[in-house]
């Protein structure tokens, strides 16, 4: 008990000195450069104050439950020696992750609504129908992401040659690709890569590294979230080519 009330302890006081500089800034600008009181200050403090408590339980969850789960699941496939199963595993919760990520779900709508006030879609049904299609065309390219990073893995094949590689093909698609949507695939490369993918894929990608000799969990478990905001980009400009 005393340890873990102890670890809560130094998760709080890291996630207080994290937000530190931009509570600094921002207040900073408000009296200094704008040179305004602060509205609403006692709804701010309130607010800041469970940004740190949320910000602190996340953190301690991801350290608590997500990162084993994906360490041991990575290290449990691996001693089975079952590839086919370890490469659905890889798709299943590079799909299933990025499906469920909150950040992709609000740009999708946002770029929907973006698309019929252009005139590209009319109806409310046309609408979500092109929000969820965006959402799983980005969910269904982080699941062949993962994939193939599992396979670099396995493989030990060089980070920088697939990055050289992704990017080549982002530049080629951003000539053939609609101008309305290059804003769009750039931002649902970042935003697939938020706060429920991220544990997740690391976790996969230094539990693998660690079961297999020869990989070192350092150099090889890391650069599964650099692959996995590649091919996204990709796909919705390919997404907006066929659209």
């Amino acid at each position: 008990m005393k340890k873990t009330v102890k670890q809560f302890t130094n998760n709080l006081i890291n996630s207080l000195k994290d937000l530190l500089p931009i509570i600094i800034v921002v207040a900073v600008f408000q009296i200094a450069v704008i040179q305004q009181n602060i509205p609403n200050i006692a709804d701010i403090i309130f607010g800041t104050a469970l940004v740190i408590l949320g910000l602190t339980l996340f953190v301690y969850g991801l350290k608590l439950g997500l990162f084993p789960i994906g360490e041991t699941l990575a290290y449990s496939l691996v001693q089975n020696g079952s590839l086919f199963w370890l490469i659905l595993f890889a798709f299943a919760l590079g799909f299933g992750t990025t499906v469920a990520e909150p950040a992709l779900i609000a740009i999708a709508k946002e770029a929907a609504i973006v698309a019929h006030d252009g005139g590209i879609i009319s109806t409310q049904a046309e609408i979500n129908e092109y929000s969820k299609w965006l959402r799983y065309t980005v969910a269904i390219s982080v699941g062949l992401s993962v994939v193939i990073g599992v396979i670099r893995i396995l493989k030990g094949w060089a980070l920088q040659w697939l990055i050289i590689i992704g990017y080549s093909l982002v530049l080629i698609t951003t000539i053939f690709a609609p101008s309305f949507i290059i804003g769009i695939a750039f931002d649902s490369g970042g935003v697939t890569t938020s706060t429920i993918t991220v544990p997740l894929l690391t976790a996969l990608g230094v539990g693998l590294a660690s079961s297999i000799r020869g990989r070192n969990p350092l150099i090889d478990g890391f650069g599964m979230i650099a692959i996995a905001s590649l091919l996204p980009i990709i796909a919705v400009m390919v997404f907006g080519i066929l659209r």
